[in-house]
This record gives C-alpha cells, sequence and structure tokens, in this order.
C-alpha cells in the first residue's frame, strides 16, 4: 500500500524474519517509522514511533523494576501474614512486542470507528494522539483460590473467593500508596462497582468482576503511578476461576475471534482511502493476525506452529517481573 509520494507502509512483520534481537527490531522499526514520518507528515506514525521508544527504555534501561518489584513484593508478604490459608500468585510482565503494537493500531481503530460514528467525520491527528497513551506497558496480576478444605459447608467456594479478592482489592490502594505508588482514577466508571468494593477506592477501579466484558472476562483492574520509578503500572486482581477462563477459556479463544470479526465490521464501514490512520492500522493489525510464528525468525523465539511457542525474548510472551507463589498453609486445618 502507498501513502504519499512512493512511500511505502511498514508495518512490525517487516522485521521478524532476519534474526535480530527484539531490541534491533525496536530500533529498526522505530528509526523507520520516524525517518517515514517525516517524509509523509503522518503524526500518528510519529507517535507510534515515540511508543517504541517507551518500550525500549524500559529493556534498555530496567535497573527501576527491582526496586519496583521489591515494593510490590511487600504487599505479597502482607498477604502470607493475613492470608495465610489462601493459595495465591503474584507475576508481573512487560508487555510482548507483538502485544503492543497490536493494542497501540487497535486503539487507533476503535477511537476513528467510534468518533466517525458519532460525528460524521474523522479526528484530527492531535485528537487522536490524546488517546494513544498506554499505562499497563508493566503489569502484575495476583490470583487467588481458596482450597476446598477450608469451605464450609453450605458455602459458594466463588463467592468466598470474590469476598476475599474485594477485601485484598480494598487495602491494596493505600498499601502501596504509603510506598511512593500514585493510584489512578480509572477512565472506565461506567460499568459500575460491587457493594464489596470500599466507596473510598471505587474511583481507581476498572471492576470487570461485578459487570463481566461481552467476552465474560472477570477482573479488578487498576493503574498506579510509580513516583520512585516514574512510569505507571497497572495491577490486575482476580480468582483462579478467572484467571483460567481469561487464559485458557472462552474469554480468550471466543474473545480473540469476536475481537477480529468487531475489526472487519468496522473496517467495512469506514470508507476506505479517506483515513490514513484508520487503513494503516488497519492493515498492520491484519498482518499480525496472519503471522505464522513458525515461519519467524527472531533471536531467542521458536515456534512449532502458533499454539506450541517458547519465547525467550518477549516477542510474544510478555517478560517475567515478578513470579512468587504461596501455597495454602493449613491444608488440613480449619482455621479460626
Amino acid at each position: 500500500m502507498l501513502w504519499g509520494a512512493g512511500f511505502n507502509m511498514i508495518s512490525l512483520n517487516d522485521y521478524l524474519f532476519s534474526g535480530n534481537t527484539v531490541l534491533k527490531i525496536l530500533h529498526q522499526y522505530s528509526n523507520d517509522l520516524r525517518n517515514g514520518a517525516k517524509e509523509t507528515r503522518n503524526t500518528i506514525d510519529l507517535a507510534h514511533s515515540n511508543f517504541l521508544m517507551q518500550i525500549i527504555e524500559l529493556l534498555e534501561h530496567n535497573d527501576f523494576l527491582t526496586s519496583q518489584s521489591l515494593r510490590i513484593k511487600e504487599f505479597y508478604k502482607h498477604m502470607t501474614r493475613e492470608y495465610p490459608f489462601l493459595a495465591f500468585t503474584f507475576k508481573g510482565r512487560i508487555k510482548s512486542l507483538i502485544r503492543a503494537e497490536e493494542k497501540f493500531n487497535g486503539y487507533i481503530l476503535e477511537y476513528i470507528y467510534n468518533h466517525y460514528q458519532k460525528n460524521g467525520k474523522f479526528p484530527s491527528g492531535a485528537e487522536l494522539k490524546s488517546v494513544l497513551n498506554f499505562r499497563d506497558l508493566i503489569a502484575y496480576r495476583i490470583v487467588i483460590s481458596m482450597p476446598v478444605c477450608h469451605i464450609k459447608k453450605g458455602e459458594d467456594r466463588s463467592e468466598v473467593e470474590r469476598k476475599y479478592l474485594y477485601e485484598i482489592a480494598n487495602t491494596l490502594p493505600e498499601f502501596l500508596e504509603e510506598r511512593g505508588f500514585t493510584p489512578e482514577i480509572s477512565k472506565h466508571q461506567d460499568g459500575g462497582h460491587s457493594d464489596l468494593l470500599a466507596d473510598s477506592v471505587r474511583p481507581y477501579y476498572h471492576d470487570s468482576v461485578a459487570t463481566p466484558r461481552n467476552s465474560g472476562y472477570q477482573s479488578l483492574h487498576i493503574t498506579f503511578y510509580d513516583n520512585l520509578a516514574r512510569c505507571y503500572t497497572e495491577l490486575q486482581l482476580r480468582t483462579k476461576d478467572m484467571d483460567d477462563f481469561a487464559e485458557i477459556g472462552e474469554a480468550n479463544h471466543f474473545g480473540y475471534e469476536k475481537t477480529q470479526e468487531a475489526r472487519r465490521s468496522k473496517h467495512d464501514q469506514i470508507p476506505s482511502g479517506e483515513c490514513v490512520y484508520f487503513d494503516e492500522a488497519y492493515e498492520r493489525l491484519i498482518k499480525l493476525q496472519e503471522l505464522e510464528l513458525a515461519k519467524i525468525d527472531v533471536n531467542m523465539f521458536k515456534a512449532i506452529n502458533n499454539q506450541l511457542i517458547n519465547d525467550g525474548c518477549g516477542l510474544f510472551r510478555g517478560r517475567q517481573i515478578l513470579p512468587f507463589e504461596h501455597l495454602s498453609r493449613f491444608q488440613n486445618d480449619l482455621i479460626d
């Protein structure tokens, strides 16, 4: 596809077959987007380049993650003391390159479509750039489970787990604020919140537990600004059943299928060739969707197919930061 005076649109796919490292791919892709943007005056490609530079910064200068993860680990220790009967995991990750690229272009598609449907015209570059800020490049997930031996007769396990999930969510903001994190007001307030979520913390949470997404996905999401590391960090809280549904259940498979179908539908409703930002974002997403991972040649990455993947570089799966596991104590004793 050509834009402007003979300029070929570039995509991430163009850099995945040369055996380079993810870091080199990021530098090449970012530089080429920036140089192309100068020629075509494409302000969104410039924003795209800057977005990739944020990921480069995370990968090249990640000493702050040690400090950040140690402070978040304090909450893990707090949970082991307060909830020794629960089983839970703490995991952190830096968003994978492919997922970050998909999300950036997905935001462009969504915003332009909604703006066009509402106003009958396309947004300006400045309006579009205003929504292209991402606060989940670094994210941590807390997953809890109540062993069946601690469920009393007549109790519903999922309801017991949900009660503890919200109890943990109510204490998290203040705990981390005392350690240099500032909770951010959530942009998602339309869906409502559970009565189990304290009034004082409700503005901070996107509560997809009380109001599941169309795919059935459930989780509590909260974003913090880390004043010491000077970056945003997202925390997700969910039960093991919610996590299973998100990772290996219908929310993963059918949610992905519905997303692709919705994108195709939106593309059909936007006049082709009218908005370069929409057309480029859509084409980049389609290329990622059609990617055969087994054919990729990236250092420290290997795939047999799109399911059997050994990713040692953070290309397809996020780089882990903080894997901690707490197995429930008192497996044979009742808790007072």
